[in-house]
């Protein structure tokens, strides 16, 4: 209903409209008047943030997984070369010097199933195992915004960047960055990441952050990330 009348449901009429498409289908009418009642009062913010986030995995144009890396340097990098043309469209990772792997919550756009099977073949082959968590509402709906929490990393800095919206931002970003150990991220447009960078480095990381051309804050001294991650 967005995408075709930029007319906002709230959830039970949009259920109605989805109810119509599946009864259309299902006796194979057309060129037939159904008429459904499409509510929209019972709306707010909050609600609306939902349903922009479900509504590209209900129409299964993107997909939520989670991959089991190592904590090492570089295992990131890796990480985006397998998921190869996807696009990801979430990533969220929190360094953990207690384990030996991590555990990396993510989403990525996919356009037809064997695309996304035959990334999932290719994590699986560099014994990166993955998880799909697509239809579990449990992790679209809570999961994935708790990951994270507290965990003491030596010489963390906290930025958050401006990525471009277009295919291997990530990527590039690594590339310029990598030799800056990655602890935690949350990818989309405007993106929170931690790297460990010792003091007497900090120079050189922020001549590399300039020369990326994304535009980006140091917020190590943020007063919420002090009250909340520490």
């Amino acid at each position: 209903m967005f995408e075709e009348k930029r007319s906002i449901l709230e959830p039970a009429g949009a259920l109605a409209l989805a109810g119509a498409e599946a009864y259309c289908r299902f006796y194979n009418l057309k060129d037939e008047n159904v008429v459904v009642i499409t509510s929209g009062a019972n709306m707010n913010f909050d609600r609306l943030r939902v349903v922009s986030e479900l509504a590209n995995v209900g129409r299964r144009q993107e997909a939520v997984l989670a991959t089991f890396m190592p904590e090492e340097p570089g295992s990131i990098k890796q990480f985006c070369n397998l998921v190869g043309p996807i696009s990801i469209t979430e990533f969220k990772y929190r360094f953990d010097s207690n384990k030996n792997r991590a555990l990396v919550l993510y989403s990525v756009g996919v356009h037809i199933k064997t695309e996304l099977e035959a990334m999932k073949e290719r994590m699986n082959s560099f014994q990166l195992d993955t998880i799909e968590f697509t239809n579990n509402d449990m992790v679209k709906d809570h999961l994935r915004h708790l990951m994270g929490g507290q965990s003491h990393v030596e010489n963390e800095l906290l930025c958050r960047f401006i990525f471009p919206e277009k295919p291997m931002a990530l990527s590039k970003f690594l590339d310029v960055i990598s030799p800056h150990g990655i602890v935690e991220g949350e990818s989309g447009a405007n993106v929170l990441v931690g790297i460990q960078v010792p003091s007497n480095d900090l120079i050189e990381f922020r001549g590399l952050a300039n020369n990326l051309g994304y535009d980006y804050e140091i917020e190590s001294d943020n007063e919420g990330f002090q009250l909340l991650m520490r």
